[in-house]
């Protein structure tokens, strides 16, 4: 029944997705009794939504494996968090939770629309096409609830979509993959990327409802402002948390690794950056009307991919896509949204042609375009790079390799300039800068930044592009803080104490903050990532049990093997002591390790961090026995700074998504 049960969900869904596609585009002129209208498919695409979620659920708790996907995916032996996230760690259940987040931002969107209102009317009928194509995909060729009609020793042996069909359920399931139930990360990790993915749905549809109607200005704009930086901050969280996984689970010694997968999330967050700050100055003066549809069409589009790259296995090969039965929908699904969106984008194109011109480079303005062809550039690269290997295969057969030096080739010189750019963007002027008004808003963060410099020099640092990132990241946090602290000063002036006066400036633009919080954030994590890439290192090392080696001022200590039998897996390792340098005070015991998961004959290494705020010590066994093993370890200095710029970041999106619009009482050019 619970099959049966969820497979109605679905097409309730999608009858819910059908009406309000229909309902919403027909009032996308007038709007005309738009709120009463689409109530009713609204509520029936988000109810279908979450019951079919919830029958899912509940067939993974009860151990129902007369559905194929949970004897696919579950085990009766998988721990309790990770028995919940198989609802969405393998194919079926991701387009579900997709299809069930599309139906929460429909509703969302819906809170915000009255009668009348012709623009959000259009875009619930777009955001209602989008969820269409998922629970249709659902319901046809990504079915979660497929029930099993002949059972394995474990598993599923065979199935069919319908519902009703006669059913079997093994004994047991075959759990999931290995690497989804080895850290509670990934139970977080994969719903903040699908909602940051989810979320660029309603600027699109937005934008797409304002080119329907032929509308022209910043309308569109205003209504997607949260929607936006809301999507931004999520994809950011889930960026930050897939590198924080790949550093404590996938044990080979970093936490970007230039897949396919890894960039496919990037480049969209990269696209919604460039919008975030384009929109800013389309607010503010006008400009960069079509740039703007441009990017958030784009944006919407490169979430799309991403989920082709992820789920229709062509990234490895294309012979696995060929087998895929989503991956070629997908495709046809971004292929119809591109050609689409851009025609319709061609057609109304003359409304958006006329806007001011950057009067100066040498200004804001300026700066922003900067920043946005840089992060074109960087994300079309990847883009390339992503998709090379495929499309060589795809015309000849040979699968090229487009590895790590070739990314960090083309990110090292963009990030650089980068930085500086968001260093000097914030105390720029708009329209047109004067030279002397520049000079002294920049050379008390110049003179700081060089000093850092000068320190790095001085205590034996000669990696040269760690040494001028770190300038820039310096350069930024002390513009940042000239900017605040002229601003307080400012107020202050009025009588109010210098706390008051901090309020006061933040309560009066707390979007425009909240960014520079952002900002902040991207310095520190920039800091982390110059320091762990271009001064970490490496050391192999074989020990026996009892025999100290010294690493890199610490000395490293056997206390030997262990064993431990949990109920989905069989967990070896070591016992690695951390010991200062003299070999006489313990800092930490680490215990580094292979886990061996029922169903699954690959061991999973995990290493073990020793953090410290100068540096991680990071070990890995490589090879050996248990009696002889060899390690790897790492050193990574200010490693945290990566995880804190990550969290600073978000934090300053969020603090843009809940700020409310005030009257300025300081001069946003002070």
């Amino acid at each position: 029944m619970i099959a049966l049960g969820g497979f109605l969900s679905l097409v309730v869904a999608a009858v819910g997705a059908a009406w309000l596609t229909v309902a919403g585009l027909r009032r996308v002129t007038t709007g005309e009794g738009a709120s009463d209208a689409l109530r009713l498919p609204v509520r029936l695409l988000l109810g279908g939504g979450i019951a079919a979620m919830g029958f899912l659920e509940l067939g993974i708790v009860l151990h129902d494996y007369s559905i194929e996907y949970i004897a696919s995916n579950t085990a009766t032996e998988t721990p309790f968090i990770f028995l919940l996230a198989s609802g969405w760690a393998a194919l079926e259940g991701s387009v579900l939770l997709w299809g069930l987040l599309v139906a929460v931002f429909a509703w969302l969107v819906y809170r915000t629309v009255s009668n009348g209102d012709g623009l959000g009317a259009g875009a619930l009928g777009i955001i209602g096409a989008v969820a269409l194509f998922w629970f249709g995909a659902m319901i046809t060729v990504a079915n979660p609830f497929r029930v099993c009609t002949a059972a394995a020793e474990v598993g599923c042996q065979a199935s069919s979509w319908f519902p009703l069909a006669s059913s079997v359920a093994p004994l047991n399931g075959l759990g999931p993959n290995a690497l989804l139930q080895n850290h509670i990360l990934m139970a977080i990790h994969p719903p903040m990327l699908y909602l940051g993915f989810v979320g660029m749905t309603a600027p699109f549809a937005f934008a797409i409802s304002a080119l329907l109607r032929g509308e022209s200005g910043n309308g569109w704009l205003e209504r997607t402002r949260r929607w936006s930086v809301l999507a931004w901050v999520f994809l950011t969280i889930g960026l930050i948390l897939g590198g924080w996984w790949s550093y404590e689970v996938l044990g080979w010694g970093g936490y970007w690794a230039w897949d396919p997968v890894e960039n496919g999330t990037l480049i969209p967050w990269l696209a919604a950056t460039a919008f975030i700050h384009s929109s800013v100055i389309q607010r503010r003066r006008g400009m960069l009307q079509a740039w703007n549809i441009v990017l958030v069409i784009s944006t919407f589009s490169l979430t799309i991919l991403a989920t082709f790259l992820t789920r229709s296995g062509v990234v490895f090969s294309v012979h696995a896509f060929s087998q895929s039965g989503i991956g070629p929908a997908i495709l046809i699904f971004l292929a119809f949204v591109v050609l689409g969106s851009f025609a319709l984008f061609a057609f109304r194109a003359h409304l958006v042609a006329q806007a001011p011109r950057v009067e100066s480079l040498v200004s804001r303005e300026g700066v922003f375009l900067l920043n946005n062809l840089l992060l074109a550039v960087w994300g079309l690269a990847i883009l390339l790079g992503t998709l090379a290997p495929t499309v060589m295969e795809a015309i000849n057969g040979n699968r090229v390799t487009v590895g790590r030096p070739f990314y960090d080739r083309i990110t090292l010189p963009i990030v650089l300039v980068l930085l500086l750019a968001i260093g000097v963007g914030p105390i720029m002027p708009y329209r047109v800068a004067s030279m002397k008004v520049v000079w002294t808003r920049l050379r008390s963060p110049m003179t700081a930044a060089l000093i850092v410099g000068a320190g790095l020099v001085v205590i034996g640092v000669r990696s040269v592009p760690t040494i001028i990132a770190i300038i820039l990241s310096s350069f930024i946090a002390a513009a940042i803080t000239r900017l605040l602290w002229t601003r307080i000063s400012q107020v202050a002036k009025t009588g109010i104490g210098m706390w008051g006066s901090f309020v006061r400036v933040v309560k009066n633009e707390p979007g425009f903050w909240g960014g520079q919080l952002s900002h902040l954030g991207v310095a520190i994590m920039a800091i982390g990532i110059a320091a762990t890439t271009g001064l970490a290192s490496q050391s192999t090392i074989e020990l026996r049990v009892g025999e100290s080696v010294p690493v890199e001022g610490y000395c490293i200590t056997y206390d030997g093997p262990f064993e431990r039998q949990d109920p989905h897996r069989v967990v070896r390792g070591i016992e690695v002591g951390i010991l200062d340098a003299s070999c006489s005070t313990r800092l930490k015991t680490l215990a580094p390790s292979t886990n061996v998961y029922k169903n699954s004959s690959t061991p999973i290494g995990t290493p073990s961090v020793y953090t410290t705020i100068v540096e991680d010590v990071y070990v890995r066994i490589s090879a050996g026995s248990a009696e002889n093993p060899v390690i790897d370890v790492f050193i990574f200095p200010v490693m945290w700074m990566v995880w804190l710029g990550g969290g600073v970041t978000s934090l300053g999106g969020v603090l843009s998504v809940v700020s409310r619009r005030s009257k300025r009482k300081v001069p946003i050019d002070a």
